[in-house]
């Protein structure tokens, strides 16, 4: 019999590592955009309820209405996307991650206002009806925008830890000193 033939000799191989990486990375980009879309959707709602509500009370122009409209879903985001979407991302850094989302949200205001004025004022499309459609499809080009910006600057994951190997590893201490600290302790206690 030649070596490793019959297989009957060889060790079982264990899953593909690669594969079960990749469907857990999978599985966590699903669950993040269907947190993403659960807050983007409502603040999608705030957005189009309120930029009704100023357009129909006021009398200011569409887009500035839309500008106000946008603003109030940015703060509504953040509060949803910080405490629910990416509650368990790095907030080591609040500073600097209210103003990339501030940065990024008035690039996504931009873009959304943009289609909006565009359809206006470039091809005169403004009754409410033009405007609405107008208006969401604006909030659905930011939105892509917003999702690639949020998740690749703004919150950002928490560096991965490693797993424990052995249960001993995991008891030793992390510094020398600290054990040097701890055995100094102990002596002068007895």
């Amino acid at each position: 019999m030649g070596q490793g033939s019959s297989g009957a000799h060889s060790a079982p191989s264990a899953p593909p590592a690669p594969r079960a990486g990749m469907r857990e990375r999978i599985g966590r980009l699903v669950r993040e955009v269907a947190k993403f879309g659960a807050v983007g959707g409502a603040g999608v709602l705030v957005n189009l309820l309120v930029f009704n509500l100023v357009r129909h009370t006021t009398d200011l122009q569409v887009v500035r209405a839309s500008i106000i409209a946008t603003i109030v879903a940015i703060v509504f985001n953040y509060v949803g996307f910080r405490y629910f979407t990416y509650r368990d991302r790095d907030k080591s850094g609040q500073t600097r991650e209210m103003s990339l989302f501030l940065l990024f949200s008035a690039v996504g205001l931009v873009i959304e206002n943009g289609v909006l004025y565009t359809a206006t004022y470039g091809f005169g499309w403004d009754s409410p009806l033009q405007s609405n459609i107008f208006k969401f499809l604006g909030i659905g080009i930011g939105t892509l925008f917003r999702f690639w910006s949020y998740r690749s600057w703004v919150f950002r994951t928490l560096p991965a830890r490693e797993p424990v190997t052995r249960a001993e590893t995991f008891l030793e201490p992390e510094h020398p000193a600290a054990v040097t600290r701890a055995n100094g302790a102990s002596a002068v206690r007895r």
